[in-house]
C-alpha cells in the first residue's frame, strides 16, 4: 500500500487503526499544547480509528527506557507498520499528517 493511507474524502478518515503512545512531561505548558493538537488531528483525520496512550515521562521512567525516547514530547507510532517518532508539540499539522503516513 505505500508509505501513505489514503483519506477517505467524505469523512477525512482511513480504515487503518493507528495505536499511539505520547510520551509527556507531567502538565507542562509544551505537554499540554501537544496533547491538544495531537488530539484535534487525530479526532479530524482518524476519527474512531486510534487509540492514543499517554504516558507520563516522570512516572513510568522505565517505559521511557524501553521505548527509547530521547526528547519529550514524543509520540511513537506503533501501528500501522512503519513505527515512526515525531517529537515537538504538533502545531504543524501537514509535518503530523506526513509523519503519521497520511495523505491530505
Amino acid at each position: 500500500m505505500g508509505d501513505g493511507y489514503q483519506i477517505n474524502p467524505e469523512n477525512n478518515t482511513t480504515d487503518e487503526h493507528f495505536a499511539l503512545r505520547l510520551f509527556i512531561a507531567g502538565s507542562s505548558p509544551v505537554s499540554i499544547r501537544a496533547i491538544k493538537n495531537l488530539r484535534d488531528i487525530c479526532e479530524e483525520f482518524l476519527t474512531d480509528r486510534y487509540t492514543l496512550e499517554i504516558i507520563d515521562a516522570h512516572q513510568q521512567p522505565q517505559l521511557v527506557k524501553d521505548e527509547n525516547v530521547t526528547a519529550i514530547p514524543m509520540l511513537i507510532k506503533k501501528e500501522p507498520q512503519p513505527k515512526r517518532r515525531l517529537i515537538g508539540d504538533f502545531s504543524d499539522r501537514e509535518k503530523v499528517l506526513k509523519g503519521l503516513g497520511l495523505r491530505y
